[in-house]
């Protein structure tokens, strides 16, 4: 047979995935392993990148037994992004966990550069605020945290990288260095405009040209595989991609109006611009992607806490007592069952805020607790609460000239919640639609390595794309809900923390 599959991998925060993808852009079959997310300390976040590692060569492996690797014509990688890496060059062993996107150790450092007045000179060049969850920082914690770290990795004895580096690393036997241009993007040591590495951020966050990856396009040969255990040399890896970046990808290559939101363990919001502009302060400019022809820029919010602020809810009224699909059904049946809150208001800043507010000192909050509040009503008030921290990045990016929003467009589990969709339609005034397909990330990964391996143009690719279901507002609930709206903002404000002196940019938000 024709070797038509690409195999995506889709390694994530609380998963990892494999599917395999054949011409018609449809999934032939696919593999996936949990992962474990430790907290050895409050506020901070991490993983074995082992785990990471070698959860990703199984599921790899496994969908390439299951299909027979003469059928399999190349890999792509999406992976879960800012989470940072250092390991040793000579051994690829690791130098300490995985310090993920959530984790906010750094915040003392990045304290520091606000301290030093860094904040526009950042923005400018790497669009990205000042905030811990950016991993240029979490590599400056590896290392001052690892003996004579800093010596070591200018003497190139050490690789700092994103999880697409890491396992590029691993998958190619040592013999590639490279992250793609999503990836690099979210280090905050990327220069917009060149695309490259700027040295001013290499110099202000203390980090050596030399432990850092080849920055490549996110569709293109990154290299060929060698020396795993079930999966076969030379197989060449043709896309890597941040998964946000790769869901945006998937939904419809990024076009005009369409603005995606991904719903998972923690949520982006993506818009695409043609070019980058830095002046929207709560809200992140980023690379969409590089698709080997064009670079394509994004807007974006990032919010630490959706899906998790559920399963923290889920927990403290022990829904979790219930396994699989008795807690699932919970989580859709309970919000439904009731008309409202009751006033409550769920703010998930478990480990700080992200987009619009930028507070990683804040920390969460249930107010407008009343005697009559039930587990259904904390339930309703924390699935509430994703699509109101949506809400709240759209209006920053209203801000942006160049903005325009004609769908909402939706991927990830809580997507799988039909209450919460229409919750979300009423609450912006404007469809929502969800991906027919939940492996959306791999798949955006997969279309970008097809295009590279076939040389395929935009319209060829369009015809791969999957459904969309499609939600539409209700214009009597969209007003009502508005009202809500500013309770949660109110709700908000109680969980900012406001040294004496200082002005958040939450308040630049309100007004």
């Amino acid at each position: 047979m024709a070797r038509e599959l690409i195999i995506a991998l889709d390694e994530g925060t609380s998963n990892v995935k494999a599917v395999a993808i054949d011409a018609r852009g449809q999934v032939v079959t696919k593999a996936s392993r949990p992962l474990t997310v430790d907290t050895p300390r409050s506020g901070w976040v991490e993983q074995d990148g082992m785990m990471l590692l070698n959860a990703s060569l199984t599921v790899v492996s496994e969908v390439i037994h299951s299909v027979g690797e003469n059928r399999v014509a190349a890999l792509a990688i999406s992976n879960q992004r800012e989470t940072a890496m250092g390991w040793e060059r000579a051994t690829g062993k690791p130098i300490a966990p995985a310090i993920t996107w959530q984790c906010s150790r750094s915040s003392p450092f990045c304290e520091q550069l606000r301290g030093d007045h860094q904040d526009a000179l950042i923005r400018s060049v790497t669009g990205l605020p000042i905030a811990p969850l950016f991993s240029a920082s979490k590599m400056r914690w590896l290392l001052d945290n690892t003996a004579d770290g800093a010596e070591r990795a200018a003497n190139g004895e050490l690789c700092l990288g994103t999880i697409d580096a890491w396992l590029l690393w691993h998958f190619t036997g040592g013999k590639q260095f490279r992250c793609d241009t999503s990836n690099a993007a979210r280090t905050q040591l990327l220069n917009l405009q060149t695309g490259e590495w700027d040295e001013a951020m290499l110099a202000l966050f203390g980090l050596p040209r030399v432990a850092l990856p080849e920055i490549h396009p996110s569709s293109g040969l990154f290299g060929t595989t060698r020396g795993l255990s079930g999966i076969p040399d030379g197989l060449p890896i043709m896309a890597m991609v941040g998964d946000s970046h790769a869901a945006l990808y998937g939904h419809g290559l990024g076009q005009a109006g369409g603005v995606k939101a991904t719903y998972g363990t923690g949520s982006s919001v993506m818009a695409p611009l043609l070019t980058p502009d830095t002046s929207i302060t709560q809200l992140a400019t980023t690379v969409a992607w590089h698709d080997g022809e064009r670079l394509v820029y994004g807007l974006e919010g990032n919010i630490p806490h959706t899906g998790d602020g559920v399963a923290w809810m889920a927990q403290a009224t022990g829904l979790t007592d219930g396994k699989g699909q008795v807690l699932s059904r919970a989580l859709h049946e309970l919000p439904a069952s009731i008309d409202s809150t009751l006033g409550v208001y769920f703010v998930p800043a478990l480990t700080g805020t992200g987009a619009p507010w930028w507070d990683d000192q804040a920390r969460g909050v249930i107010c407008g607790l009343s005697r009559g509040v039930t587990p259904a009503h904390l339930i309703r008030a924390s699935l509430e609460a994703i699509a109101y921290q949506i809400a709240d990045v759209i209006t920053a990016m209203r801000q942006h000239p160049g903005f325009h929003l004609e769908t909402l467009m939706v991927d990830g589990g809580p997507t799988q919640n039909p209450w919460l969709m229409q919750f979300q339609a009423d609450l912006l005034g404007c469809p929502v639609a969800r991906s027919s397909t939940p492996e959306l990330s791999a798949l955006g990964a997969g279309l970008l390595a097809r295009r590279a391996l076939e040389q395929l143009n935009d319209s060829q690719l369009i015809a791969l794309l999957p459904e969309h279901d499609c939600w539409l507002p209700d214009a009597a609930r969209y007003q009502q809900l508005n009202t809500s709206w500013q309770g949660w903002r109110e709700a908000v404000q109680r969980t900012l923390w406001q040294p004496a002196g200082q002005t958040h940019q939450g308040e630049q938000h309100e007004a």
